[in-house]
């Protein structure tokens, strides 16, 4: 319930544990649920995004049989354009965001021969610019996701040679603010998603280094706010996407325990739904896929062990990122 002041209240009697066996069902049956038909309608632009976070989540419950795997597949496959990258449903024009998301699914279940990974790699090294950045497909927008999705990619894939990886560094540093915050370009507002991004890729570049790490780590303990949850940005209410964005960052900086690890996760676990499963942007609010992923994945981080551990850069079982060989970049105090 949102007070006079704007913040958010957990109700007494909200969910205080994880509800496991609710969340599996949830995830498992959302995309066959006449309840979701609606939704699924309006967002069949990022269905293979939706995949990837039904996928994980379940992957995260120890529940990922409960997909059909070769379905899944063949729908990847169906997506991958002639120019090499993945579109977020069939028909549509291929991205990196959901080129990275088949990428991530494809690892997560050993099937990269799923993909021409040739073909997917030429056209993701042909979305950077000469100053290093990347656009997101071919109508040109820059922006710091895409740098961490082309590096991410490239990373899982063993081919981080097919990109100045250099350049690629150096504009991610431009974009690091006076505030400690990363924005979408350079002198853009420092916002926790990009946050992540931007930690995320220098990690995987091995650039960590180059950082101010506790003027970083201190603005991303600011975004906690009195009812445990974490924004991202000032004076924005608290979401529970930001459980992952966040403490993926901290962990990645090393200071994971900066933050009040306890309250964030009772926000978490107030934001559950306790009769159909799932979670919601905060408490009261209505569930999704996209939430419910980054709940349980923040409440991984913070060493629930119903759930399988992850890894803070790639947003994947850590079992899967090691067993692709890669070893992302973290700090330690």
């Amino acid at each position: 319930m949102k007070s006079v002041e704007g913040s958010i209240k957990c109700a007494d009697d909200a969910p205080k544990e994880l509800l496991h066996k609710l969340h599996v069902e949830y995830l498992a049956t959302y995309s066959s649920n006449p309840k979701h038909a609606m939704e699924k309608t309006i967002s069949e632009y990022l269905r293979m995004s939706g995949a990837y976070w039904t996928l994980t989540g379940l992957r995260l419950l120890g529940a990922a049989d409960r997909l059909d795997r070769s379905e899944l597949l063949r729908f990847i496959g169906q997506c991958q354009t002639p120019a090499g990258g993945v579109a977020g449903s069939v028909g549509h024009d291929p991205h990196l965001l959901y080129t990275l998301s088949a990428v991530q699914i494809c690892c997560m279940y050993d099937a990269l021969d799923t993909l021409d990974v040739p073909r997917l790699v030429e056209y993701v090294a042909g979305l950077q610019r000469p100053d290093g950045s990347f656009q997101g497909d071919s109508w040109g927008e820059v922006d710091t996701r895409f740098s961490f999705c082309a590096i991410a990619c490239l990373t899982l894939l063993n081919r981080l040679d097919a990109i100045d990886t250099a350049a690629a560094g150096e504009f991610v540093l431009s974009c690091h603010n006076w505030d400690g915050g990363f924005g979408s370009r350079p002198r853009s507002e420092s916002h926790a998603g990009q946050m992540y991004c931007c930690l995320g890729a220098l990690s995987l570049l091995g650039r960590l280094g180059e950082l101010d790490a506790d003027r970083t780590g201190w603005w991303l303990c600011e975004r906690q706010l009195p009812a445990g949850g974490l924004n991202g940005r000032p004076e924005k209410l608290p979401d529970v996407c930001y459980s992952w964005w966040v403490l993926a960052s901290l962990s990645i900086l090393g200071r994971l325990h900066w933050i009040d690890e306890e309250s964030v996760t009772r926000f978490i676990l107030a934001s559950q739904d306790g009769e159909d499963g799932g979670i919601s942007d905060r408490p009261g609010d209505v569930c999704d896929p996209f939430h419910t992923l980054f709940g349980l994945a923040g409440l991984s981080l913070l060493g629930d062990r119903s759930l399988a551990p992850i890894d803070p850069v790639l947003c994947m079982p850590t079992e899967t990122v090691r067993g692709r060989g890669v070893r992302p970049q973290v700090l330690t105090l």
